[in-house]
């Protein structure tokens, strides 16, 4: 278990320091192997929000789970209740969240969550989800999970028409990423001074407007909110990368983007393009360590 009182990396002239991971389906390997690289060299945060596949890799992370982010993207993605047309059919999923976020990680499960140690961690956890009736987003902290009940992960990562939305406290809620894909705002608003940031895309990514308009849109029709917050996904989430490369340009964030072109999808399930991305992640936390270690220094 790791010592989180001992050998944290903080900063002397600004109270807190907040890591924002970003989603992107399967393309998330890539921050698993930043995270796991955290754990290597024992760095540590005030405040981690993460966002759809983000929320749930952070999660590992918080609980010192090192290693445990990649079997999810290279292990257990055989298993047909993963994702895929079995999935679909079974529970209205593509992605089986509920195999994932439960029959997996439940205290019971093949890969249990430790939980125990991510309320231990005095770090600040939130996920972000978007409400499917006001399209605005919403964030649940560790407060709003219980052992075995990891729904606001599971929200945070309902991709719309790929996912049913996920209902907590009576309410449906979707995917983070439609309605802040890259939550630096809000982690200033938390009360953060500088802000570490991992992207799914690399630096020049260009986000175009959302295709199959006729798929989600008939699929979501219950929630207008939603289809025009994915109408202008394109846009808002052009206002997010600026926001965070405006932050870097003012040393408030450092960024960690993907420095090799991605060939990975939202959807990919090959083992061997996954580890090579998590090794991608691991590389570039290598190459910039020493520069990562300056800024919180």
């Amino acid at each position: 278990m790791t010592d989180y009182r001992q050998e944290e990396i903080r900063m002397e002239k600004h109270k807190k320091i907040g890591l924002v991971v970003e989603g992107g389906g399967m393309k998330c390997a890539y921050n698993a192997g930043i995270l796991d690289a955290f754990l290597d060299h024992k760095i540590t945060f005030d405040y981690c929000i993460g966002v759809s596949g983000g929320s749930g890799n952070v999660a590992s992370y918080i609980a010192g789970q090192r290693g445990r982010n990649l079997r999810f993207f290279t292990d257990h993605i055989h298993s047909p209740k993963y994702f895929g047309l079995k999935s679909l059919l079974r529970t209205g999923n593509l992605f089986g969240l509920d195999y994932i976020y439960s029959e997996l990680t439940n205290s019971t499960g093949e890969d249990p969550l430790d939980f125990a140690a991510i309320m231990k961690n005095p770090t600040e956890y939130e996920v972000v989800a978007t409400n499917a009736l006001t399209g605005e987003a919403k964030y649940f902290g560790k407060e709003d999970m219980k052992q075995d009940d990891y729904k606001p992960i599971m929200a945070s990562s309902a991709i719309p028409a790929a996912c049913r939305p996920v209902e907590i406290d009576g309410i449906s809620y979707y995917d983070g990423g439609i309605a802040d894909a890259i939550p630096v705002r809000h982690a200033l608003e938390k009360g953060c001074d500088r802000l570490v940031v991992i992207l799914s895309k690399r630096r020049d990514y260009v986000r175009k407007p959302q295709g199959m308009r006729f798929l989600y849109s008939t699929i979501c029709r219950k929630y207008p909110k939603i289809i025009e917050a994915i109408d202008q996904r394109h846009i808002t989430y052009t206002k997010n990368q600026k926001e965070v490369f405006d932050l870097e340009k003012e040393g408030k964030a450092f960024v960690f983007a993907p420095s090799e072109p991605i060939k990975v999808g939202t959807y990919s399930m090959d083992e061997e393009t996954e580890r090579k991305l998590y090794d991608l992640g691991m590389k570039d936390f290598a190459d910039q360590q020493d520069a990562l270690q300056q800024f919180m220094s």
